[in-house]
C-alpha cells in the first residue's frame, strides 16, 4: 500500500477527504513493484472558488506529478487521479526501458499499450544559444518578449544558471542549477 500524506494549505482536511483521497489515490499502487515504499505527497489549497489538488510521487528513480482543480473538491480528487493514472499508462514502457536495470520503484506491467506509436525521438529542435549575465527581472522581460513559459539565463545575482517559468496561477517561478 502506498504511503500517503495528505496537507491542506489554509484548508481542514476532514476524515472524509483523507479516506477519499486515500481510495482513490492508492490504486496507483498496482503500477509499482513494490508500492510500500512509494510515499504520495498531496497538498490542497484554494484559489478562489476553486480546490486545488496537488499530487507528487518521488520516487528514487524519477517523479510524477500531477495539479488538478474543480469546485467541488472531491471532482478535482478524480481528476488528478485520472492524470496520474494517464501518465503512468503512456509513459510506462519509457519508463522500464529506461530504468531496467535499476533496483527501486520501477513501474510494472511492461507489456506493449495497445496502438502505442514508437516514437523516433521526442526532440524535434536544438538550440544553441550564448547566456549574457541578468537579474531575474530582465529575464522575465525576456521571456515575455520571446512569448515563451521559460527562459534559461544566467543568474547575475545568484552566480548560477537559472531559469525562469510563468506558474499556472500567473507568477513565476525560479529555478536554480548549481
Amino acid at each position: 500500500m502506498l504511503k500517503i500524506s495528505i496537507h491542506g494549505d489554509h484548508v481542514k482536511i476532514t476524515e472524509s477527504i483523507k479516506e477519499y483521497v486515500e481510495e482513490k489515490l492508492s490504486k496507483l499502487g498496482k503500477y509499482f513493484n513494490d508500492s510500500n515504499d512509494v510515499d504520495v505527497i498531496v497538498k490542497v489549497r484554494l484559489r478562489g472558488v476553486l480546490q486545488i489538488i496537488e499530487v507528487t510521487v518521488p520516487t528514487k528513480l524519477f517523479t510524477i506529478r500531477a495539479e488538478e482543480s474543480h469546485e467541488d473538491l472531491y471532482a478535482a480528487i478524480d481528476l488528478v487521479q485520472k492524470k496520474l493514472e494517464t501518465q503512468i499508462k503512456k509513459n510506462k514502457s519509457k519508463i522500464a526501458s529506461r530504468y531496467k536495470d535499476k533496483k527501486g520503484y520501477v513501474i510494472i506491467d511492461e507489456e506493449p499499450v495497445e496502438n502505442e506509436e514508437v516514437e523516433e525521438s521526442l526532440i524535434v529542435r536544438r538550440k544553441e544559444v550564448e547566456f549574457k549575465p541578468m537579474d531575474e527581472e530582465e529575464a522575465i522581460l525576456q521571456m515575455e518578449l520571446t512569448n515563451h513559459d521559460f527562459f534559461v539565463f544566467k543568474n547575475a545575482k545568484e552566480k548560477c544558471t537559472s531559469v525562469v517559468y510563468k506558474r499556472n496561477d500567473g507568477k513565476y517561478g525560479i529555478i536554480n542549477a548549481r
